[in-house]
């Protein structure tokens, strides 16, 4: 810093302003300052800096490894809000019953941020564990209570889902099962209400039996599959709360003799990587992980990253080639208006 200061013809409490983007720095003195650094291939020491502001430069993203199409697309996003800054992302694996694991963790290392996935989102005490330490957390997806102090990032899960079963009823679909997502999860529990919402205004049956409960899992998806395919009459459509879950159904169908989508058509939620990657591909509703992820860690990042412009978490459905219409029964007179086709 002494050298920059010396090359820059300025004070090293200037440098120090300059590093950590004080806005008292005007254009002029930023640029013989950026020219400078340049000349000299100055690169700040993130460990010293650490010591003297008492925290480090870390972004916790913390999960409880359930669903990995949700954290790699949540990962990706904070992963490019973060690139060109100080900020460096680091992933904590975190068993339910972890709690003393987290605080552990936040008195160790001190990161800038904590960024909770769902469901850990959900727990106040792992909230309050950053709290205490003076970390700033995100929570995305749903959480208890109608204040949350530490802010969370959420789309509607209920809602969405109601509109993809009334999408699949206007193709003709009247027998719609339902691989849920675990129980404890509020997440998982919005969009079961929402399936339930969906087939109470089209007077479909929607008895327990059509309803089998999932861990957001591969091989959960396969296991539910294999039980709503044993029921008479069996579902023409299996809704899966998430698309690994989904991925479990296709294959299990798969197992089966049971063709995808000609005789059984499959739907999944959330849009993730594994969507594309099934035969055939999935249709899916589109959740926004990577664009939730992008605004959670500039929510912690204390000004190191800028938020998105106009953040606006909505749900679309996208078509691929897993559900089939039922041509004796198609509904037109009515469209869902939001729909991608890749």
């Amino acid at each position: 810093m002494d050298d920059v200061a010396r090359a820059a013809g300025v004070s090293k409490k200037t440098i120090s302003r300059f590093i950590n983007n004080s806005p008292d720095v005007s254009t002029a003195m930023r640029a013989r300052v950026e020219a400078a650094i340049a000349a000299l291939g100055f690169v700040p020491n993130a460990q010293a800096r650490a010591l003297a502001l008492r925290r480090t430069f870390l972004v916790a993203l913390v999960h409880d490894g359930s669903d990995r199409g949700m954290r790699e697309a949540v990962e990706s996003g904070m992963l490019h809000a973060m690139e060109g800054s100080e900020l460096a992302l680091v992933l904590r694996p975190l068993e339910r019953d972890e709690a003393a694991g987290l605080r552990a963790f936040v008195d160790r290392h001190m990161p800038t941020g904590v960024v909770l996935l769902p469901p850990l989102s959900e727990r106040e005490d792992l909230a309050a564990i950053c709290e205490a330490a003076g970390v700033r957390c995100a929570r995305l997806g749903r959480v208890r209570g109608e204040h949350d102090p530490t802010g969370n990032e959420a789309c509607d899960d209920r809602g969405a889902m109601a509109a993809l079963v009334g999408w699949l009823f206007r193709q003709g679909h009247h027998r719609i099962g339902l691989v849920g997502g675990p129980e404890a999860s509020l997440t998982a529990r919005q969009r079961e209400l929402g399936y339930l919402d969906a087939m109470a205004d089209h007077g479909f049956d929607r008895g327990l039996s059509l309803i089998v409960t999932g861990d957001y899992s591969f091989a959960s998806g396969a296991e539910a599959a294999r039980l709503l395919l044993e029921l008479s009459p069996r579902p023409s459509v299996i809704v899966a709360c998430n698309d690994e879950m989904a991925a479990g159904v296709i294959a299990a169908a798969a197992s089966a003799g049971i063709a995808v989508p000609g005789t059984l058509s499959v739907v999944g939620f959330g849009d993730t990587a594994i969507a594309a990657m099934t035969a055939p591909p999935l249709t899916s509703m589109h959740v926004p992980w990577a664009e939730m992820g992008h605004d959670a860690a500039a929510r912690v990042s204390g000004g190191l990253i800028d938020p998105l412009p106009d953040p606006s978490f909505e749900t679309a459905m996208v078509l691929r080639g897993s559900v089939q219409a039922k041509l004796d029964y198609v509904r037109t007179s009515a469209s869902m208006p939001e729909v991608m086709r890749r």
